[in-house]
């Protein structure tokens, strides 16, 4: 009777024990209700590279697993024509972080882990693989290019915003991107990447949607309006909860610490990249702009933001920016600026202006506007005429239309062209400098 007894009772130990266990799987693990492309598992999922550093010699890379993955590494090795290469890949122990994917109300509760590594010491203008997991569940090897040490050709691809319906209807776009122009050294995503910032599932189908593109293409990703929203009704807005987990980025420690991973440049083979946050602190990142531009001998400078400095949807405008940041662009020679916001396209110059407003000499900069995802509006064609009195010219304008741009740096030309979700080439303009006096003209 005692034994019968006894073993009763470790059976509702052992049972209670089980029922506290899955309560515990069952709140760490909801996962009720989402797609199987959603789900972390042990398997790494959305990989995608970043620049951290030099690109001729660093390259990071960031990747997600469930929560069980409580040490993750990297591997990478000079890509070679067999699979031999891989005996001499350098392991990495990558940095890993908690992310809760509740903290936002509409997520489903549950734990991810974030993973992190930065590859270091690498060969200038060498194909590289790697590969990232636990040692025991791997991803495939991914091969990149790292950057010249000199200046060098190059082609890179610039989305407008992705944001909506991402996995039906930017999938194609980035994909056609892919086809037309597969060795592009990086890709620039000019803010909005999706509508509602904290919400995961949307986050999951932006990954989903490039798929292993994000893992071999370099990605500068730029953050927009709607990568910022409240958690909660009562709090302020903020950025994504996503954004520094999943995006390995440069931290310019000069800058408020609400600007971290979101406002940083790159140096790319004499190119510079100056990537903005236009939602806030404006005043304190125009000293910022000048100090990278007045400090830069770049052959030619890139700046990219979300919101348009020459804004061609009816009732946008970003003054701040055109009376501000554009002095500076003029001054310090900046060759090409991206934005997007707008979901219109525009491509217009902005003239060095004479005294006589009438006349104008050298060309200065190029604007461009663009949207990648189905969200279209209307252009505002008043607005775009209100622009002259800054000596900005229109080009070319559309609406209606869902683009990509690929634009090559070579010798003495930047070549730029934007192209429909089709494939098919709508824009063009060809940049031409004399790096000497550092004279310009727009073809």
């Amino acid at each position: 009777m005692k034994k019968n007894l006894f073993i009763s009772f470790f059976t509702v130990i052992y049972c209670l024990n089980i029922f506290s266990q899955k309560s515990n799987d069952s709140h760490n693990h909801n996962h009720v209700g989402l797609h199987h492309w959603e789900i972390p598992s042990k398997d790494p999922d959305r990989i995608i590279l970043t620049f951290n550093g030099d690109p001729s010699s660093k390259r990071a890379v960031t990747w997600r697993t469930d929560s069980t993955v409580k040490k993750s590494v990297a591997q990478i090795a000079l890509a070679g024509v067999n699979s031999r290469f891989s005996k001499n890949a350098i392991t990495y122990t990558a940095s890993t972080e908690k992310f809760d994917v509740g903290l936002y109300k509409s997520n489903n509760s549950y734990m991810v882990n974030y993973h992190s590594v930065t590859f270091e010491k690498l060969e200038p203008n060498s194909l590289y693989a790697y590969r990232v997991g636990d040692g025991t569940n791997w991803s495939e090897w991914i091969q990149f290019l790292t950057a010249n040490n000199d200046y060098s050709p190059t082609q890179f691809v610039y989305f407008g915003d992705a944001q909506n319906d991402v996995l039906s209807h930017w999938s194609r776009v980035i994909r056609m991107a892919y086809q037309t122009a597969p060795n592009a050294s990086f890709v620039i995503h000019a803010g909005d990447l999706v509508d509602t910032a904290h919400k995961d599932y949307e986050w999951a189908q932006w990954f989903k949607a490039g798929g292993f593109i994000h893992s071999q293409w370099t990605a500068i990703p730029v953050v927009g309006n709607h990568e910022f929203q409240r958690t909660n009704k009562s709090s302020p807005k903020k950025l994504s909860i996503q954004w520094r987990p999943q995006f390995t980025l440069p931290v310019e420690k000069s800058l408020n610490s609400k600007l971290h991973e979101t406002v940083y440049t790159v140096n790319y083979q004499d190119v510079l990249i100056l990537v903005l946050n236009s939602t806030d602190f404006l005043e304190e990142q125009t000293e910022y702009i000048k100090d990278k531009l007045s400090n830069s001998a770049a052959k030619w400078k890139i700046v990219t933001c979300h919101h348009s400095i020459f804004s061609p949807a009816k009732g946008r405008d970003f003054e701040y920016a055109r009376k501000h940041w554009k002095p500076l662009f003029d001054q310090y020679g900046v060759d090409l600026v991206l934005n997007g916001h707008d979901h219109t396209y525009a491509r217009g110059h902005v003239p060095v202006i004479t005294a006589d407003l009438n006349k104008s000499a050298n060309f200065n900069t190029l604007y461009v506007t663009s949207v990648s995802g189905p969200k279209q509006y209307k252009l505002g064609l008043e607005q775009i005429k209100s622009f002259k009195a800054d000596g900005y010219q229109a080009d070319k304008l559309g609406e209606q239309t869902q683009f990509f741009q690929v634009i090559s740096i070579e010798n003495d030309q930047l070549i730029y062209k934007a192209y429909t979700v089709l494939g098919q080439e709508y824009d063009k303009a060809v940049i031409i400098k004399d790096f000497l006096t550092g004279t310009k003209t727009l073809k």
